[in-house]
């Protein structure tokens, strides 16, 4: 039997997918008859998605390499763009991958086609002026964060939060001994773990500065371990050599991936900004945030940005429950200074009921929630 229903969808990374493969089982669970085309990952295949393209040919990062693989993406867009208009969905769901996915949404929104974005761009925290943009491309927006949601109906445009499946998905009460039985460290071990980012210019800008800060809590906790987790072989390397060059008398252990558990297993947290900040949050772990960027790229990005904060627990409590340390701020003794506080705090009820708040707010069983939301669209 034919399919009645018909999908458009288009996720351009990982994280895309990770949150579409869900959406898909969904919408299937109430629409048995739905089928999905567009381009998709493994997740989202394994769901029965036809994709037109292998989705790492929209996986671009940075300023250059988008300007080097212009035209292929020009040529996708084309092609997505005719797909879709010759043969229109019921609904069509960009799922995050803002400025390609905006773009399409666009030029079906023109045509009629019904547009959902699943995952709001950051116009709360700067340039606000897109969303001008948004509401000539898109009919719904979900959000993953509450907040996110008064932007939206100031604009007239129609939005719903959905919650973030990270709060779903991580439990609500962390088991600690099994995290680090898990990693094989002892239940009454003194743990540091260091999150320097998954890029490789976050490992290079902020890494440095983790591990001196790293050195100096050794130098008056000489107990202390410290675990690393890597995003992939090639950050696995570039931290590896970094901690030879920098750290070797370090007792450090680098994992490829086991981020949660590496967070688990932590007394204390050290993180790049990002949504690691919210993981640790999740798996309700004291933290110290930092962040840098190049200095060209944070002289632009900060006089862009409006948010008071920069670590989504902050930005989610709408005051400081983590201390933030950004770009020149980012000493390794100021970083170090508050590891060693936190490390040796007897208490942490306040922050730790702050933190399950929050989880609470934020676990909604954001898939059926998204697809309840996006089948008001059919």
């Amino acid at each position: 039997m034919d399919a009645c229903l018909t999908i458009g969808m288009v996720a351009g990374e990982i994280s895309g997918d990770n949150l579409a493969a869900p959406l898909i089982r969904e919408i299937k669970q109430r629409r048995p008859d739905a089928a999905f085309s567009g381009i998709g990952g493994p997740g989202m295949l394994t769901e029965g998605f036809n994709s037109l393209f292998d989705m790492e040919r929209l996986s671009v990062n940075g300023f250059v390499d988008p300007v080097k693989r212009l035209p292929e993406l020009i040529k996708i867009f084309l092609t997505l763009r005719r797909h879709f208009l010759a043969d229109p969905p019921a609904v069509f769901i960009g799922i995050d991958f803002n400025f390609f996915n905006l773009l399409l949404e666009q030029t079906l929104h023109k045509a009629g086609i019904p547009t959902v974005h699943y995952v709001s761009p950051t116009i709360w925290a700067w340039r606000q002026r897109r969303i001008k943009k948004i509401a000539k491309a898109v009919d719904m927006m979900l959000t993953l964060y509450p907040f996110e949601i008064d932007i939206y109906r100031k604009n007239n445009i129609k939005a719903n939060f959905v919650g973030h499946p990270l709060a779903d998905a991580i439990p609500f009460e962390t088991d600690v001994s099994k995290a680090r039985a898990q990693l094989g460290y002892q239940h009454n071990d003194k743990i540091v773990a260091i999150l320097p980012g998954s890029r490789g210019s976050e490992v290079k800008l902020s890494g440095p500065d983790f591990l001196h800060a790293a050195d100096l809590c050794y130098q008056k906790i000489p107990e202390l371990k410290f675990v690393i987790p890597s995003a992939n072989p090639s950050r696995q390397q570039q931290i590896e050599a970094l901690v030879r060059q920098q750290a070797p008398h370090l007792p450090i252990r680098v994992l490829q991936g086991n981020a949660q558990a590496a967070m688990a297993c932590a007394d204390v947290v050290l993180v790049n900004s990002g949504t690691a900040t919210l993981e640790a949050l999740l798996l309700k772990r004291p933290m110290v945030m930092s962040y840098r960027l190049g200095k060209l790229t944070y002289a632009i990005v900060s006089r862009m940005t409006r948010n008071r904060y920069f670590a989504l627990p902050n930005i989610l409590a709408d005051k400081e429950l983590v201390p933030e340390f950004i770009q020149d701020q980012a000493t390794p003794e100021r970083l170090s200074n508050a590891l060693l506080e936190r490390l040796q705090a007897t208490q942490q009820t306040e922050l730790l009921a702050a933190f399950r708040e929050i989880h609470l707010r934020l676990r909604q069983d954001s898939a059926a929630r998204a697809a309840e939301a996006v089948l008001t669209m059919v």
